[in-house]
């Protein structure tokens, strides 16, 4: 680990580690003081003065999220659009892209895909007579770039993948994929939701055109919160798949105009103190620094790997060549549930992946459940220590 991480700082920062040995970042995150304080002094304010009232004072911080998501991801301002959740900011590129698809048209994804996303595509599949082709995976488990690349003709439409899955260590190629897309001018749609916040995130390098994320996992955020990236040359040409006043200006009785920025796949109404909330868990991030909390996050797993992979009766299934702060493991002598529960009883956090979520990728390595650790900056080896022997107590 680097020595340089004020590791004192963090957790002094972060009030639930005195409370649990939180493992489930993957999940939410536990929220650093700043954060909780932002929300707070925002809610606070709407309840001294009203919401819309609130808003209006608060105008700056509303408009600074969009600078600060943008350092975040190396983007302008105009491109980021504030969305209640991943799901929400990932469904509102997708179907603008959708409104094109037509019978024999190509989406390339990965065995690994998420279940949320796979169904739209199936859904989109279902009502245009496109196709859903899926890109098998390499020796490691990520995604196979020469198969993606043999994959490639014309009818390729799109190219959708998640950048980190939910049931390993999986990093999956996310640049490399990029490269594909663009020699091929084929739009390019990045699920980011467990990547950003985790390690650092360059829109450019990476080469998509459009990136999902959510606020609360790795980003530390208030749930409720995520935001979309859609590459300024893209935006004229992607109408959401509906509008609003926000979104969109009525402009005569039989006419309206949409807004030009990534803007307009946002709504009106909105969780405002959940975007104050997230700009501030963006700064936080942004100070500690992305490579520094990444260098930390994977030392920390691969501890955890290790310590697991001693335990008798244990496998870890994680899958990758560099793989990041997520932890996957199943016991010969213990349901993955059960697990959870008992670990829950001792105040430690983890969740479980089912097969519904990522429902390729566990059929094909024979899997019916995992228990996920998912770590962070904030833990600590002395924590894996204990989850290890609490795991081992058990099993």
């Amino acid at each position: 680990m680097t020595g340089a991480f004020d590791i004192d700082r963090a957790r002094r920062q972060t009030p639930g580690c005195a409370e649990v040995i939180h493992f489930n970042n993957a999940g939410a995150g536990l929220m650093p003081t700043p954060v909780i304080e932002a929300l707070k002094d925002h809610l606070d304010l709407e309840g001294a003065i009203g919401g819309y009232e609130a808003a209006e004072r608060r105008h700056d911080a509303i408009e600074g999220f969009y600078d600060s998501a943008a350092r975040l991801i190396n983007c302008a301002p105009g491109e980021i659009a504030y969305l209640e959740n991943a799901t929400r900011a990932w469904d509102m590129a997708f179907y603008a892209l959708a409104r094109d698809l037509a019978a024999g048209d190509r989406i390339l994804t990965a065995e690994a895909e998420y279940a949320s996303n796979f169904i739209a595509f199936l859904q989109v599949a279902k009502r245009t007579g496109a196709v859903v082709d899926v890109i098998p995976s390499d020796d490691a488990g990520r995604l196979s770039l020469d198969a993606l690349a043999r994959a490639m003709d014309g009818r390729v439409k799109l190219i959708a993948i998640t950048h980190v899955p939910t049931n390993g260590g999986l990093v999956n190629p996310a640049a490399e994929v990029g490269v594909v897309a663009r020699d091929a001018g084929v739009p390019y749609l990045l699920d980011a939701c467990q990547s950003v916040g985790q390690m650092p995130i360059d829109v450019a390098e990476i080469g998509c055109d459009m990136l999902s994320a959510t606020g609360r996992k790795y980003l530390r955020g208030p749930r409720g919160t995520g935001f979309l990236y859609v590459r300024r040359e893209l935006i004229g040409s992607l109408e959401p798949p509906f509008l609003d006043l926000h979104a969109a200006t009525w402009t005569s009785r039989d006419g309206y105009a949409v807004r030009d920025d990534a803007r307009r796949f946002e709504n009106w109404e909105s969780y405002v103190a959940g975007r104050i909330g997230l700009g501030a868990a963006m700064d936080y991030a942004l100070e500690w620094g992305l490579e520094a909390c990444w260098e930390r996050i994977r030392s920390l797993a691969d501890g955890l790997r290790r310590g697991l992979a001693a335990i008798p009766g244990l496998t870890v299934h994680d899958l990758g060549v560099d793989k990041c702060g997520i932890v996957t493991f199943t016991a010969r002598a213990r349901d993955p549930e059960d697990i959870k529960r008992r670990l829950e009883a001792r105040t430690i956090n983890v969740s479980v992946s089912d097969p519904a979520s990522t429902l390729l990728d566990m059929e094909r390595r024979g899997l019916d459940g995992l228990v996920r650790a998912s770590l962070h900056y904030y833990n600590t080896s002395r924590e894996i220590d204990a989850f290890c022997e609490a795991v081992e107590s058990m099993v």
